[in-house]
């Protein structure tokens, strides 16, 4: 069944986002004064009195064909239009009928959609008064409305949902979700990825920097698997990191690393790796998600038999506390092996949500020769049984004669000797040490 959309569109800073936000129920797309801070698709669920459709805020449009941005946010956003159920054409009450808004008015009545004129910041019954100049746009419905304070948006949903088609349900995922956030240097190529795994371009994709702002939802299924796509914005230095739309970027890339399973950690090729990517790699490990480390530009590499090789060995040192994490190399702009993605996903995902029984752990644990780990004398214990505590990430808690952490030697060694013996491939493993009780 296709769902219900609901497409907000209107000209740059007039609170698209916070309107957004306000109908989901979450923070999802970046708020600030500075104009231009959405600029790809940003979709989430949302559900009004039993009605369940989907959100989408767009981009702010001014129609401007010279620059490669302003362009690419229009295409996006008549993307989500050609697809919508109704149009919620947003405008600033504070400033009146502008002459991009009559522009934007003229766009939308060829759609021949359901539109609701939505004026925003309407603070006081004087605004709502002046709004009323928006009727001259030529659409039947209009909205007085404060999104930031949650003035008369209920309202407005009450009106929407009565336009929906029938009763209006949520699918159901034929499988439990898989959430991937791609993650990266701005111009790695994140965003041609995404677009190339969704089949469709759903990303601003442009080769100026930091194109990307907000962190980007896409659903996909296939074969019977739902895939949850997060393309974030580009994480870079915070001393070359200026724009509150930027700062406001980098926080929420970290932020998306904790509610995802894999974590796809895009290199370029072409630079080789260098700190500021050892850094994001060091954030998806400090998230507890799956990784898989993605080599893209593969195709742009002058190679020889050794360069795959020497590449990789540079990855592995440069990222020890990554030593379970696969590495693919890839080519977003060809395609090449980036098939190989979707069954690495698929297993790394799976193994994150293992559960090995408690008598399979002990008996793993009288084979595993522990005195191989290379303890001192003053920090070796004796491990009296090890149990599995939870899972996304796996996490294990094994009982001693000794209170505190594990020594690091035999942390390791438990750890990969688990990995080794379960396969527990591409997830981390979590371990901690518990004093066994007394008369136990």
């Amino acid at each position: 069944m296709k769902k219900t959309s609901v497409v907000i569109v209107g000209r740059p800073n007039v609170g698209k986002s916070t309107l957004f936000n306000r109908i989901c129920g979450k923070f999802k797309a970046l708020v600030g004064d500075e104009p231009g801070m959405t600029r790809d698709r940003i979709i989430s669920d949302a559900e009004w009195n039993g009605r369940f459709f989907e959100i989408i805020d767009t981009g702010g449009i001014t129609l401007d064909d010279s620059e490669l941005i302003p362009r690419r946010i229009y295409e996006q956003a008549k993307g989500a239009m050609d697809k919508a159920s109704v149009i919620l054409f947003l405008v600033d009450a504070r400033t009146g009928v502008t002459p991009l808004d009559r522009e934007l008015a003229r766009l939308l009545i060829e759609q021949g959609r359901p539109v609701f004129v939505v004026a925003n910041k309407c603070d006081s019954p004087k605004q709502w008064n002046e709004a009323q100049e928006f009727y001259e746009l030529g659409f039947e419905h209009l909205f007085p409305i404060s999104a930031e304070h949650s003035i008369n948006v209920g309202d407005l949903l009450d009106e929407i949902v009565k336009t929906f088609p029938g009763t209006t349900t949520v699918q159901a995922s034929p499988s439990p979700e898989i959430s991937v956030a791609i993650v990266g240097k701005p111009n790695v190529g994140k965003s041609t990825l995404l677009n190339l795994l969704l089949g469709e371009e759903r990303s601003i994709v442009s080769p100026l920097p930091g194109t990307t702002r907000d962190a980007v939802d896409s659903l996909l299924t296939r074969n019977g698997k739902t895939f949850r796509f997060i393309d974030t914005a580009g994480i870079r230095k915070k001393s070359r990191t200026h724009l509150l739309a930027e700062k406001l970027s980098v926080i929420m890339a970290r932020k998306n690393l904790e509610r995802c399973d894999v974590a796809l950690v895009v290199l370029d090729a072409q630079e080789g790796m260098n700190s500021m990517d050892v850094t994001i790699a060091g954030y998806a490990k400090e998230a507890g998600v799956s990784v898989i480390l993605v080599v893209n530009k593969w195709d742009a590499v002058e190679k020889s038999t050794s360069t795959m090789g020497e590449f990789e060995t540079d990855i592995r040192t440069r990222t020890k506390y990554l030593e379970y994490a696969p590495i693919l190399f890839v080519s977003a702009k060809t395609g090449q092996r980036v098939s190989k993605l979707f069954p690495l996903i698929e297993e790394v995902a799976q193994a994150r949500r293992k559960r090995v029984p408690t008598a399979e752990l002990n008996s793993f644990l009288q084979k595993a020769a522990l005195q191989k780990a290379t303890v001192p004398f003053n920090r070796q214990v004796k491990i009296h049984y090890m149990t599995q505590v939870g899972v996304a990430p796996p996490r294990f808690v094994v009982f001693s004669n000794r209170k505190g952490r594990l020594h690091f030697s035999l942390e390791r060694y438990l750890i990969n000797r688990i990995r080794e013996h379960f396969g527990f491939f591409g997830t981390p493993i979590i371990m901690k040490q518990k004093l066994q009780p007394r008369g136990k």
